[in-house]
């Protein structure tokens, strides 16, 4: 079994919303289903966490509303803290991958987003559980299979290109750029605790898929890459 401490009720602790919307994770990372999870009180002091099967039953808690959180480790962080700001960025990231996705895009690329978005979603965990690694150099490689396999049906890039062309391909780099931002917010939380290596490689790689998928959108559409133009008259 795996044992989580649950915070104390008794003593005003609690989870907040972003811990608890990894919760299932812990049970991931266990390899067991939520009943198979050990806790420390009873449904009666947290009546939020009766049935784990449930998920999540209650969606405020009022816990946060002096500025901290509760990571899945029972400790409290303030919600402005590298940690909680990574866990955001990758929230964004994972939500602008799910708006490119309300987009006509061919059934390839839809698998390979979809499992972004699960990927994402255990980085997330791993910001919300301190310590753990959920994801390992094999979802690394996987990317980088995919950045081989659809920049080799593109042609040669000789200029910079703007964001653009179509909605899919411009929603594409929106999460590129989004990427970018939350690498760098993975950056600052290892430069003060150790995180997974792995999940840092991973948001690397991704930005460069993300850009040579907007690159593919545009070519599936029948449309070119927006060129920048340097040194072009401005009125």
């Amino acid at each position: 079994h795996f044992l989580w401490q649950r915070p104390d009720p008794r003593a005003g602790d609690c989870l907040c919303g972003e811990a608890i919307y990894y919760l299932h994770l812990i049970s991931a990372w266990a390899k067991y289903p939520y009943p198979r999870i050990r806790v420390l009180y009873s449904p009666i002091d947290y009546p939020l966490f009766d049935d784990m099967g449930h998920r999540l039953s209650k969606i405020y808690t009022r816990t946060g509303d002096a500025g901290t959180t509760g990571l899945a480790d029972g400790s409290r962080v303030a919600k402005d803290s590298p940690r909680i700001a990574a866990l955001g960025d990758l929230d964004e990231l994972n939500s602008v991958i799910g708006l490119l996705l309300t987009e006509e895009v061919a059934e390839d690329l839809r698998t390979l987003l979809v499992g972004i978005q699960h990927d994402l979603f255990d980085l997330g965990g791993e910001m919300a559980i301190p310590g753990s690694a959920l994801l390992d150099g094999k979802s690394v490689d996987e990317l980088e299979r995919a950045i081989d396999r659809y920049n080799a049906e593109l042609g040669p890039l000789k200029e910079f290109i703007l964001p653009g062309g179509t909605r899919a391909a411009a929603l594409a780099h929106l999460a590129r750029a989004v990427c970018r931002r939350a690498e760098r917010r993975l950056v600052a939380v290892a430069a003060q605790e150790a995180i997974s290596e792995a999940g840092r490689k991973y948001v690397n790689r991704l930005s460069d898929l993300l850009f040579v998928l907007g690159r593919t959108l545009n070519r599936l559409a029948g449309h070119g890459d927006v060129l920048w133009q340097k040194g072009r008259a401005r009125s």
